[in-house]
């Protein structure tokens, strides 16, 4: 039974109730003109309340996302931006529902945590005074005010691609009546995906996933109603990240960042609301990070000066901003670094590591049905142009304008009408990043090696240690081609700072084959390089490009390698070989070694699957 609210018109303090519910974009929502989606639930909200067109998760996959939302830091100042990673952050960053609690409000998660940080359960008892799939508003003193997540996973990417399709029936299909379901040939196919039957009963996933997420809130919303708590409780309603598809989720591009993302008012709360309310559709830009000192301040509590978001909601309320920068890091076995600007209407997204396609080899995406058609559509000539482009290696910039191109279909980036507009962009992301001090900009390797003893949050300002303008400026080469790039490149592989020769190494691998010959004997020297990911990368480029048999053992005892992140680094450049022959039966041996960890795993589960070697094992995912 839950807790009848006494007066709730004496409580001055507002409930605030969170759904956030997984993987989904704005573009399958009812309220965000998607006419074939069924979503009344979400779309009467919106209708009562303020919808948001420029909401965006701070990056493209769970976890990431999650950890700038629980503690209302940038994934890239903590060293939190690689999927289910596990390093120390500062003692004095906590999960702000811990200032709630200060505040005497009830805070409680259900259920889901996924934070992305070390010391996890500790972390997670600290922030909330229940945390379970028991927790709600009902365990709370009488009359007290709370703060209640729910966490809803039925839109998730298992949901609408990754697990099989008779489990996709059990559990989604078979919890819609006939009339709720979407039937296959119901909806308008995203034209990044050819229109075939096989490829309609997949996409047909998305629909029913997100219209089964919608009756569950209505089932959580009715229960609110029945404890007589709506009057008093501000609902936040919004996804993770954006959809769970190919192309969308884990891609640095509106299609991965952008949320559907509404905030409803009881009546005693409206005059919080600087938008208005009932229907209002605003399209101020917000993200994730924004979230945490908004409630710190909503509920009474001082903001932290780590807390570096906007508070968007009443008397304390920042000024608006003009831009975001967005990012996305390594998703389970497939490393990337993208950094991304929006203003709303254009996203401008810098590929650092552009070799890999947008399509990138990813073990949870790679057991999908979905994936499987439209690989197997690649190979039989069945994809148009801009379906093909998902597997080609990607640009060094992106440059789209949603208004006009909602599907990102036409890059901007060399078109003499946006010049200024990409000038304006550069200068704000290489703003942004050199503020930041990005702690991605070392390689995973060196973010395990840091959180033993400490943390990157702080070890990114030690100029002694990370001379960042110095290290930026050699990544900023990464994608750009050229023969003196090239040069500028080669010649950085002598820098006495570690980190600078690995980015002179990564930006040489995105150069082309025949461009590298001159450099032949530079690349070879740096295999032996003692900073060990600037001697996976050139091991890669020489197996690649040269054919040395010395780089093929190096990469063989690298992929053997006690150290996860050296080891998944060289098997997944191993994904990207276009002879992988030499490398099957020690790949095979690797996926039997004892204490692979799970990213490793599945890095060799792709390589095989590659070569037609293993079944679907749909026990890898995320």
């Amino acid at each position: 039974m839950g807790i009848v609210s006494t007066n709730a018109h004496a409580q001055q303090k507002p409930n605030i109730l969170w759904l956030t519910i997984e993987d989904t974009s704005p573009q399958f929502v009812g309220c965000y003109g998607n006419k074939d989606a069924r979503t009344p639930v979400i779309d009467k909200l919106a209708e009562e309340g303020v919808r948001f067109t420029n909401a965006f998760s701070t990056g493209t996959v769970c976890s990431p996302s999650r950890s700038a939302i629980i503690t209302g830091v940038h994934t890239f100042k903590m060293g939190t931006g690689h999927h289910r990673s596990n390093y120390q952050i500062p003692d004095f960053i906590k999960g702000f529902p811990y200032f709630l609690q200060q505040q005497g409000y009830y805070v409680s998660n259900s259920y889901k945590t996924d934070y992305n940080v070390a010391n996890m359960k500790q972390f997670t008892a600290e922030a909330w005074n229940e945390s379970s799939g028991k927790a709600g508003w009902w365990n709370r003193k009488p009359g007290q005010p709370f703060f209640a997540v729910f966490n809803f996973n039925d839109s998730h990417q298992s949901r609408t691609m990754s697990n099989s399709y008779e489990w996709y029936e059990k559990y989604v299909l078979s919890n819609l009546s006939q009339e709720e379901k979407i039937s296959e040939d119901a909806f308008e196919m995203p034209p990044f995906y050819k229109d075939s039957p096989e490829m309609r009963k997949d996409f047909a996933r998305v629909y029913n996933s997100i219209k089964l997420t919608d009756k569950r809130i209505g089932e959580l919303l009715d229960k609110l109603d029945k404890d007589n708590l709506r009057d008093s409780t501000i609902i936040f309603f919004y996804a993770d990240h954006g959809e769970g598809i190919p192309r969308a989720k884990t891609n640095g591009i509106n299609l991965g960042y952008r949320v559907p993302f509404v905030i409803w008012f009881p009546e005693m709360y409206k005059h919080l609301s600087p938008w208005g309310t009932a229907g209002v559709v605003t399209d101020e830009l917000i993200d994730f990070k924004d979230l945490a000192p908004t409630l710190v301040s909503l509920t009474g509590g001082e903001v932290p000066e780590y807390m570096t978001g906007r508070v968007l909601l009443g008397e304390n309320r920042s000024p608006e901003a003009d831009h975001l920068i967005l990012s996305t890091d390594r998703a389970d076995n497939g490393p990337d670094l993208v950094r991304t600007i929006t203003n709303g209407r254009f996203v401008y997204s810098r590929n650092f590591m552009p070799y890999m396609p947008q399509m990138r080899y990813i073990r949870y995406l790679e057991i999908a049905d979905i994936t499987k058609e439209m690989r197997s559509d690649l190979k039989k000539g069945n994809l148009d142009e801009f379906q093909k482009s998902l597997f080609d290696e990607r640009p060094a910039e992106y440059l789209f304008d949603i208004e006009s191109d909602m599907w990102e279909r036409r890059n901007l980036v060399n078109d003499p009408e946006y010049k200024s507009v990409l000038k304006k962009m550069r200068k704000q992301l290489d703003d942004e990043i050199l503020l930041a001090k990005d702690a991605h900009f070392m390689p995973e390797y060196e973010l395990g090696l840091i959180s033993e003893t400490g943390n990157a949050y702080e070890f990114r300002l030690d100029k002694s240690n990370y001379p960042f303008e110095k290290i930026y400026a050699a990544a900023s080469l990464s994608g750009k081609r050229g023969d003196e790039t090239i040069r500028r490149q080669n010649s950085l592989l002598k820098n006495e700072n570690k980190f600078i020769r690995y980015w002179a190494i990564v930006g040489l691998r995105s150069q082309k084959k025949e461009s590298l010959l001159k450099y032949k004997k530079e690349i070879i020297s740096a295999m032996d390089d003692p900073y060990l990911p600037v001697a996976v990368m050139a091991s890669s480029i020489a197996y690649q490009c040269f054919d040395s048999k010395a780089a093929e053992q190096k990469l063989v005892s690298f992929a053997k390698h006690d150290n996860m992140d050296i080891a998944l680094l060289a098997i997944n450049e191993m994904l990207y070989f276009d002879n992988k022959e030499p490398f099957v039966e020690t790949i095979e041996n690797v996926y039997k070694l004892p204490e692979r960890n799970f990213n490793v795993k599945g890095a060799c589960l792709d390589f095989l699957g590659i070569l037609g070697k293993v079944p679907n094992t749909p026990d890898y995912g995320s």
